[in-house]
């Protein structure tokens, strides 16, 4: 449940991180993380049972933040939340919007019996790969080039209307807004359950990929070339800070482990599965980073969703596309908790929607970058909910029980620090 819940659209710019970082730095990088936040994910697991003399058998984890920090640690720590779940719908918003272009260009050109080359690079063969970056400073991304013998006029009145940033963000409203505006919890709930087939079936594909791509490495510590990155490169923030929101489940991972029978078992379960959470993490950037084709096409060209390498008419990258769908409707769902009451009514529930939509249109029509909104809220939420108040919380524990040593407390300070280096590094590189 923990690997199903933690597992989101992150997995999409883990190799896009690997390759900002280089490939040995990537590795050495998600191990890293995965252990540091496991730390802190254990250290707010165990927040509950260091307060004396208290049930806290029904706490939450801004319950404890209030009993340390008063009122601000428990609304702070809500917002901070709220922050991670937002930024992850906005990113679903961005995907669906991407998903949606490309289904309808797909349709179209298969209706019209279209032939379309695209303008961008790419290795020849049935398993295409393209580069849609290298094209970015000829004409926009939607953009291709025709060879048919219909009338030019038609498809090109069809780009204008159909274009990625500029209109079906918009389209997209009128096709989920009325989802989320459904009543019934089962519904959405049928959407969660999909999500681990979805991520089964992303490395599947990843697998296939791989094994008719092949391997394309090259080592080269800090010199760069045509075609490959260093192993160290001074962009390796930008993989922490995606990796923070990726390995983020300590908002909830009190509520996820009381529903476990056996409580004695719970750092355990949790340890398997941050385990296996960076395991599948690790799979998916190494194999998609070092099978891209390379030459002849350079590993810069590795897109933040990596399922832009493959074109519109790919097959199995369009099944995959579907995924963002089912993960939007069930964290909805997850956000309106928020209210204490699932469907307080139809009005409060109309406006919450329309300001997540409006969240995700803006995004999409403006800074459709999933790799940059996932650093950017992941390094925000990560310095409350994973380095500050975790460390934080024990120290102080530890004090009022006159059990604070040098060397904790000098550890403690340093992962704080390393949360505010992550944040700051985010709006520097």
């Amino acid at each position: 449940m923990i690997w199903n819940t933690m597992m989101g659209t992150s997995i999409l710019s883990i190799p896009w991180g690997i390759k900002q970082a280089g490939f040995t730095s990537g590795i050495i990088l998600i191990l890293l993380m995965g252990i540091l936040t496991l730390y802190c994910c254990y250290r707010v697991v165990k927040s509950r049972q260091m307060i004396p003399l208290t049930d806290t058998s029904n706490w939450e984890f801004p319950d404890v933040c209030k009993y340390y920090f008063g009122s601000f640690g428990q609304w702070s720590s809500l917002i901070f939340s709220m922050v991670s779940l937002v930024g992850a719908m906005v990113v679903y918003w961005v995907l669906m919007s991407n998903f949606l272009f490309n289904t309808g260009k797909f349709i179209y050109n298969f209706v019209h019996d279209i032939n379309v080359t695209d303008i961008v690079p790419g290795t020849n063969g049935s398993n295409k790969v393209i580069c849609p970056s290298a094209a970015s400073g000829h004409l926009p991304q939607n953009r291709s080039v025709m060879f048919s013998s219909g009338n030019r006029t038609g498809f090109e009145l069809f780009e204008e209307w159909w274009d990625k940033s500029q209109t079906v963000p918009f389209y997209l409203i009128a096709v989920l807004l009325p989802l989320l505006n459904l009543k019934s919890p089962s519904f959405f709930a049928k959407f969660n359950v999909l999500g681990t087939v979805s991520v089964v079936y992303l490395v599947f594909m990843v697998t296939v990929k791989a094994a008719h791509l092949g391997i394309h490495l090259e080592f080269n510590w800090f010199t760069e070339n045509e075609f490959f990155v260093p192993e160290f490169r001074i962009l390796f923030p930008q993989l922490t800070g995606v990796l923070t929101l990726a390995f983020f489940i300590h908002n909830c991972v009190i509520t996820l482990l009381q529903n476990n029978r056996n409580q004695e078992n719970n750092v355990r379960d949790l340890s398997i599965a941050y385990f296996l959470v960076g395991l599948t993490y690790l799979y998916v950037g190494v194999i998609i980073f070092a099978s891209f084709p390379s030459p002849p096409l350079s590993k810069e060209c590795i897109e933040q969703n990596f399922l832009d390498n493959f074109p519109s008419d790919d097959i199995m990258s369009f099944v995959a596309r579907v995924y963002p769908l089912l993960g939007y409707l069930a964290r909805v769902q997850l956000l309106r908790q928020f209210f204490g009451n699932a469907y307080p009514s139809f009005f409060h529930v109309l406006i919450l929607n329309l300001a997540i939509v409006g969240a995700g249109v803006a995004m999409a029509r403006f800074y459709p970058n999933i790799g940059g909104i996932i650093r950017y809220s992941g390094a925000t939420c990560g310095l409350a909910f994973v380095f500050v108040y975790p460390s934080l919380i024990y120290m102080i524990s530890l004090h009022r029980a006159g059990q604070l040593t040098c060397p904790a407390l000098i550890i403690h300070i340093f992962i704080i620090l390393l949360g505010l280096a992550n944040l700051i590094a985010q709006f520097l590189l």
